[in-house]
């Protein structure tokens, strides 16, 4: 299941699992096509049912032996759980360095409300702080 020791994810199953989030549900000649230098057929099928077994996608039966998969786990917790490594790989698991890093990598100049938000945020950060 979900959030026991099956939170790691390779590369593959990485790919698969935004596939999967993008596409809502596919199958396995789907996700084979959305995927970059796809592996074999085989290989896909592979990977999904280990993404099944570790609780990150359910199979449907959507027909006679065909089968499409969808992700299970909430979008917005595997995205927690991936800024997590981020920042604990690249970052040294601080949120300032990373979030600096994006101000600077940031083309695009934040709106008046992206920075009111923001903010908030840090103000409410603060509170729970200190």
């Amino acid at each position: 299941m979900a959030g026991t020791g099956g939170d790691r994810l390779s590369r593959r199953e990485r790919q698969i699992m935004d596939i999967l989030y993008a596409q809502g549900r596919a199958s396995v000649a789907d996700v084979q096509k959305k995927m970059s230098d796809p592996p074999s057929d085989s290989a896909v099928r592979a990977l999904l049912r280990i993404l099944e077994q570790k609780g990150h996608v359910r199979r449907i039966e959507i027909g006679n032996r065909r089968y499409e998969f969808r992700a299970i786990r909430p979008r917005e917790s595997a995205a927690r759980g991936a800024l997590k490594r981020i920042l604990s790989t690249f970052f040294d698991g601080s949120a300032e360095k990373a979030v600096v890093a994006l101000l600077d990598a940031s083309n695009a100049k934040l709106s008046q409300p992206e920075l009111d938000r923001l903010l908030q945020l840090i103000e409410k950060a603060q509170q729970k702080g200190g």
